[in-house]
Order: structure tokens, then sequence, then C-alpha cells
């Protein structure tokens, strides 16, 4: 039996990424037994994974707590610890789980013996452009701009195995609340159903569509197909009050109904199984439309494109401005405009069925 720890907490969309390195470590290792410490917020995205045999909530910002969780974790000889956060808390957690002395077990940040956080040589491809790289800051920014692989191609090479899809199984309930939405408010009427979500949570504003842009959007699809398309509006908490301005601003001649901002994340993901497609930010949205197999037109001005991989299904549209890539909270999305948007979105949707 091969008992592997993963350690990844983070952004949501972050820690659903990573199981895609889960079934290349199952075609490595036949008797593979996982086992994964995240935040309580994220345990939805990796609990129901066929791969992933035990999860552990824990409060990244709670020493107290990740030290009791790391006693009890320390009563199994793991023979693989993949550390692949760099807050100093959890880098402790791998340096007593991941045995750094003995070759081969720890795979990403550690505590040296100085307290200093470090990463093992296998895990350089990626933290060598994160915070605690070992060339510096401006290197490491220098690194992500120049960087065309994407986050699953880097964790495959990284980890020596095949680059591999991510996976978000649902619960029944989550499926069913989906299929009773669609039946209440009529979602599938002439045409495909595309999900917007363009805003991107309180931290990132830059990652965000206008609102204006938003609605322009919706308009230009609605002319290109002549009416037949329904759109789905998706968001969090932070969005309700921009949600309500975009439905607004469509008005009542575009078909668009609103999904809310308060689901729980198996609910949240299976509203977007009813889409033909979705245009998002690089937001959990994204994230969950790739691990659900959905078509995605995902947008990016901050943050890296290259990092994402679509799996063949969907486009990019990055910023051409020159902080695209910055990880500025105040970059220039200017360039992401409706008719790259719309140009995207038309070339990957289904065309509506003649009337």
């Amino acid at each position: 039996m091969t008992r592997v720890l993963i350690l990844k907490t983070g952004a949501l969309g972050d820690v659903l990424r990573t199981t895609s390195i889960l079934p290349g470590l199952g075609e490595r290792h036949p008797d593979l037994r996982v086992a994964w410490v995240t935040a309580p917020g994220a345990v939805d995205l990796v609990a129901r994974h066929p791969l992933v045999e035990d999860v552990h909530a824990v409060d990244p910002a709670d020493a107290e707590a990740l030290a009791a969780k790391t006693g009890e974790l320390a009563a199994t000889a793991w023979d693989r610890v993949l550390s692949f956060d760099d807050e100093e808390e959890l880098c402790r957690m791998a340096t007593a789980l991941g045995r750094p002395e003995e070759e081969g077990v720890l795979c990403g940040a550690y505590l040296d013996a100085g307290g200093t956080r470090r990463y093992t040589a296998d895990a350089a491809p990626w933290f060598d452009m994160g915070m605690i790289s070992a060339y510096g800051k401006a290197e490491a920014d220098r690194r992500k701009i120049a960087n065309t692989e994407s986050h699953p191609a880097i964790f495959a090479r990284m980890l020596g195995i095949r680059m591999g899809e991510t996976e978000l199984p649902l619960p029944d309930e989550a499926l069913a609340f989906a299929r009773e939405f669609a039946a209440r408010t009529a979602l599938r009427g002439a045409g495909p159903v595309i999900g917007l979500n363009t805003g991107a949570g309180g931290r990132w504003d830059s990652k965000r569509l206008p609102v204006d842009r938003t609605v322009g959007l919706a308009a230009e699809v609605h002319r290109k197909l002549e009416g037949r398309v329904s759109f789905l509006l998706l968001g969090g908490p932070d969005e309700a009050e921009r949600n309500a301005a975009i439905a607004a601003g469509v008005g009542g001649e575009i078909r668009l109904v609103d999904g809310g901002t308060r689901n729980a994340i198996p609910d949240f993901a299976a509203l977007i199984d009813l889409l033909d497609l979705l245009v998002s930010s690089d937001s959990l949205a994204m994230h969950v439309a790739i691990a659900r197999r959905v078509p995605v037109v995902a947008f990016f001005a901050p943050t890296s494109a290259a990092e994402i991989e679509l799996y063949g299904r969907g486009e990019k549209v990055a910023s051409t401005a020159p902080d695209a890539c910055s990880y500025r909270p105040d970059a220039d999305n200017s360039t992401l405009t409706v008719d790259r948007l719309a140009g995207a979105v038309l070339r990957h949707c289904p065309s509506p069925s003649p009337e």
C-alpha cells in the first residue's frame, strides 16, 4: 500500500485544480491511498474524488489545530508527502511528516533546520515562480510571466507522472437540485444555455469583467444568435450586488435566469452542469466547469492564462495590456473587449437549431 499525504489549502480553485495529479499518481501506484489536508471550505472539492480516502479539514491560520493534526497524522508512516502550500505552519507540518532527511518522501515546501521556508529540488518548476522562490520576488515574477506551461503539466512533470484531468464528483442531492432549478425556471429554451460568472470575489477587482461589458457581451451574443440563447447568471456571496446590476442592465428582452449567489459548492457545480458554455473570470466557477467537462471561455488580466489547462474544451481570452499577468489588483483589463469575448463564445457554443 502506498500512502500519500497531500497538503493543499489556499484558494478554492487552486485546491480543485490540484486534483489533476490524482489520476497519474493512481497509475503509478495501483495500491494508492490518499489523504488530503485542506481548509474546511474546500472539503467538498476533494472529499468525493474516487482516489481520495480521507480528508482532514484544518484552518491554515490556526497553529494550534495544525499542530494537533500533525500529531494525529504522525501515527502513519507516509510514503510521500506532497506539500503544495508555502505558509509557515503548513511548511512546519510538511517538515514533521515528510522527513526531509529521507530522500524521496517529501515533495514541495518545508522548513529547514533554521526555520526558513525552502522547497525540494523536484518542486522547483512551481515554487521558483512563487512567494518563497529561491531567486527572489522579482525573478519569480519574471518567470511566472514567461511561463507557458499549465499547472497540471507543471505538477505532472514535478511528480514524474502523466498529466491528468481535474475531477469533481457530485452528490445525487446536488444533481437533483439542479434538475429542479432548471425545470422551475424553464432554463432551457430555444438555443444554448450560457453561464455568466464575470465577478471574482472581493480581492481582485481587475479579475472582474465590468458590469457594462458583461451586459454588452450578453446583448451581442443574443443579437448574433438572433435571440435563441438563454443566460444563467452565476456568482458567490460577494457578487450579489453586481449580479443585480447585470440583471437590471440586461433588461427583459434577453432571457437571463439568476442562479443566486449563496449556493453550496456542490449545488453551484450542479448548476454549471446545466450549461452548454460558461463565460468566467479566473475563479472557482472556471475550475468547476473544467472539472465537470463543461466548455469554458475564460478571461484573464492580472493572473496567468498559461497556467490554466482547458483540455481542449473552450478558449482563453487574455489581456494584451503591458501589465498582463502582473498579479496587480488594479491591472488593466480594458483589452478584454465585448468583441473579443463574444467571438470566443460564438466559436465554442452550440449553434441554435433553426426555428
